[in-house]
């Protein structure tokens, strides 16, 4: 009592400072702080078991395909066990409709951005701004790593080219909504073509997007280097007047 009296009476009077060794014998605990090791820090930065998981499956979706890839194939590489998979995701079908969750919101997302910026203030947007803001968000985008980058544009291509009801499935659960909003966006500006002809160059749209996503390298080969498909920018900007003559092209017969 004496010790915590002495203290506060030399804390209170003026032009002194406090006696710190009194405050500290008089009932204050030292807390001892351990610094991190530089093993805890890149622990804990390091990715979850999930998201290796996600980012293995990903890259090896894209380079060998759904089918062509196991789920040991994918456990060896992100070093995690076969449980781990069934944990996060319950099976394959699971693991790729996470990963095009992650990845394909935000592009869905920012599609109906640029559809809304389009109409803002009542305006009618030409066939050439609608193409872009479809457009734009896939190949611009989507090729930023934290969208994806090409490893999720490639897998998003092979999936429009594949088959199954599986693919099917992931790509109109992810797309569909927004892309339907495109589509009477563009019949409305193009009133003087019947829908299935809208619907029809819709199509072709797709095709001409996923094979530039894919870039397989062909027009590189064919062309010596000169035309590069993953420079998206430079696609883009050829791709838009292209379609747009397509689109206003007459109506088939």
């Amino acid at each position: 009592m004496a010790l915590r009296a002495g203290a506060a009476k030399a804390e209170n009077k003026p032009g002194r400072k406090p006696d710190l060794h009194a405050v500290k014998n008089a009932g204050a605990k030292r807390v001892s702080v351990k610094p991190r090791s530089r093993k805890a820090m890149d622990e804990s930065a390091a990715p979850s078991v999930r998201e290796r998981i996600l980012d293995v499956a990903e890259r090896l979706f894209a380079e060998y395909g759904i089918n062509g890839v196991g789920l040991r194939a994918i456990t060896s590489e992100a070093k995690v066990n076969l449980a781990s998979i069934a944990y996060h995701f319950g099976s394959k079908e699971g693991l790729l409709e996470a990963i095009f969750a992650q990845r394909a919101a935000p592009i869905a997302e920012e599609r109906l951005r640029l559809l809304a910026i389009c109409y803002e203030g009542g305006k009618k947007p030409t066939l050439e701004e609608l193409l872009e803001a479809f457009l734009r968000p896939a190949l611009v985008l989507g090729m930023q790593p934290q969208f994806g980058g090409p490893a999720f544009a490639k897998l998003r291509a092979r999936l429009a080219a594949a088959p199954e009801a599986l693919s099917r499935k992931i790509l109109s659960k992810a797309f569909d909504f927004s892309s339907r909003k495109y589509i009477d966006a563009i019949a409305q500006t193009l009133d003087d073509l019947p829908r299935a002809d809208v619907e029809w160059r819709f199509h072709f749209l797709l095709g001409a997007m996923y094979y530039t996503m894919a870039n397989s390298g062909r027009m590189q080969t064919l062309t010596g280097g000169r035309i590069d498909p993953g420079n998206v920018k430079r696609a883009l900007r050829h791709m838009v007047p292209f379609l747009a003559a397509g689109f206003r092209s007459a109506p088939v017969a």
